[in-house]
């Protein structure tokens, strides 16, 4: 009997993950001045334990002007790189790939966290901490409704971000992280020169598709060329913006195939976040946006969004639509997916995915399991 995919090795560059069960990036909104914090290291931890093949370290941020929030995670500075390399020398030691996403809020940077109600922060939050500061964008457009204007980046603003993504991707080097993801999704810096609702410029960053790519393209050159060969570098993007006048799957092909001619080995499809307009949302509602892009550029993708079961990231592989699976809110419910995606796809109680220490106890739990399974 043939392994299920889900279950099967996944070679990338010079990296191979013990399984196609990744865990998607996702912001705790917890670091104390970029700095990641026992809760980050326990966090991500137990998904390397859940036996995941690739867990990503949260959007972090490549300056301070480009959080989300005051508690966003950073590696701008030797502290944060410090703290990010004990966590991924906890993951990579417990048998999952280490990656982390490098990011840029622009427009949609210097808010609330989500539990303190999110939106943008005021004067007034610097008595506690929470200072407010001046966002850039490719054009001096707000997110939304009671959101400020962006500064609208100049020449040198742009090059200045680039050196922070190049910096950044030589600490995540230093650190020890085995993949780096480029986010230009969800309306974040890289999206917004993308997306036409958001870049309105009238130089060799905006107008056609060709200029409001330039400068994610040139993003992506600087963090390829120093992130080593052999080690896969992923970009996450908004397949669509769910606006009318926004990108299209055709704008994100043409995207994928330029990223592919640059060096990137897999992109991270998701959707949406560069206007206040909500998708409808179902059970892989972003999946097929993953299968074109993987069959009209030729480049490997992952799909990501409501993908809730192993049965359902199994056939999302069977389909040819992606190459990796990644999940988010599902492995906040379930750390253990890789090891509970076994038994689902196989029927067998089978463990191999897990670290040692878990392994051994989680074995001797199977020899009960099989015995009630063969009295039933």
């Amino acid at each position: 009997m043939l392994q299920p995919l889900l279950l099967q090795p996944l070679t990338i560059k010079g990296v191979t993950l013990k399984n196609r069960v990744a865990v998607s990036p996702m912001c705790q909104y917890s670091a104390i001045e970029g700095v990641a914090q026992d809760w980050h290291l326990v966090h991500l931890g137990r998904f390397a334990l859940g036996g995941a093949g690739l867990v990503f370290v949260e959007a972090t941020a490549v300056e301070a002007r480009g959080r989300i929030s005051p508690t966003d995670m950073g590696l701008w500075n030797e502290e944060q790189a410090r703290a990010l390399a004990r966590i991924a020398d906890f993951l990579k030691a417990n048998g999952a790939a280490a990656g982390i996403q490098l990011a840029h809020a622009g427009r949609k940077g210097s808010t609330h966290r989500p539990w303190d109600g999110g939106g943008p922060l005021a004067e007034a939050d610097a008595v506690s901490g929470a200072a407010p500061w001046q966002t850039v964008g490719p054009s001096a457009l707000p997110f939304a409704d009671g959101y400020p204007a962006p500064h609208a980046m100049s020449a040198a603003d742009i090059g200045e971000v680039i050196v922070a993504f190049r910096e950044a991707t030589k600490r995540a080097l230093t650190c020890g992280f085995d993949v780096v993801e480029v986010h230009a999704a969800h309306g974040y810096l890289l999206h917004e020169f993308l997306s036409p609702l958001s870049n309105h410029r009238t130089d060799a960053y905006g107008g056609d598709r060709e200029g409001r790519m330039r400068f994610p393209l040139e993003v992506v050159e600087t963090v390829r060329a120093v992130w080593p060969q052999d080690k896969p570098l992923f970009v996450r993007v908004s397949s669509v913006d769910f606006d009318e006048g926004g990108l299209t799957i055709e704008d994100t092909v043409a995207f994928a195939k330029a990223l592919k001619a640059r060096g990137v080995d897999l992109v991270d499809c998701s959707a949406g976040g560069n206007t206040a307009t909500a998708p409808r949302v179902a059970p892989g509602y972003q999946v097929p946006y993953a299968a074109a892009v993987r069959k009209q550029a030729a480049v490997a993708t992952g799909a990501v969004g409501l993908i809730l079961s192993a049965e359902q990231a199994e056939q999302i592989l069977k389909d040819g639509a992606a190459d990796l699976v990644l999940l988010a809110r599902k492995a906040l419910d379930d750390p253990n997916f890789a090891l509970h995606a076994v038994e689902a796809l196989t029927g067998e109680f089978d463990y191999a995915f897990a670290p040692p220490p878990a392994k051994s106890g989680l074995d001797r739990l199977a020899g009960p399991l099989r015995r009630l399974r063969a009295a039933q």
